[in-house]
């Protein structure tokens, strides 16, 4: 039923890169890729994960490399069965740029107590792994749901 899978977050360059990589590991016969919500506008388009964000990834056994930041659009979201966000404002960031993906578009953090995912760019590497933890914990619940 779901077989694309797109994570979003505001920059695609922390979280939603994270998240994306997590779940191709524990689904590899979905599709998932990422994409932000405010990419272009902070200039970030095309720009690799966060080094931060890349470091922890590293320690846990999860590789960014090659990751490059894609603006979400509603060309995009029409690509994918399933829409991940980290916040619940970006449920509304979603449904302004394509409104026909709201009854596909549900928090990452759906299945874990917190259901949000901070945004942990340009903060301290503890906050990296905290939100690393979040991430992990989410794509686990994700997983045991669309095996």
């Amino acid at each position: 039923m779901f077989n694309k899978i797109l994570v979003v977050c505001v920059g695609n360059i922390c979280r939603s890169p994270t998240g994306e990589r997590l779940l191709q590991q524990k689904l590899p016969n979905k599709i998932v890729s990422s994409a932000g919500i405010g990419t272009e506008r902070s200039g970030l388009t095309n720009k690799p994960a966060d080094k931060t964000a890349q470091l922890i990834a590293e320690q846990h056994g999860v590789s960014l490399e090659a990751h490059q930041a894609q603006q979400l659009t509603n060309s995009l979201c029409r690509q994918y069965d399933l829409i991940l966000v980290m916040e619940k404002g970006h449920l509304d960031a979603v449904h302004d740029i394509a409104p026909e993906a709201r009854g596909k578009t549900m928090l990452f953090g759906q299945w874990i107590e917190h259901k949000e995912i901070p945004d942990p760019f340009r903060k301290s590497q503890e906050e990296f792994e905290y939100v690393f933890d979040l991430i992990e914990r989410s794509a686990n619940g994700w997983a045991k749901k669309l095996q």
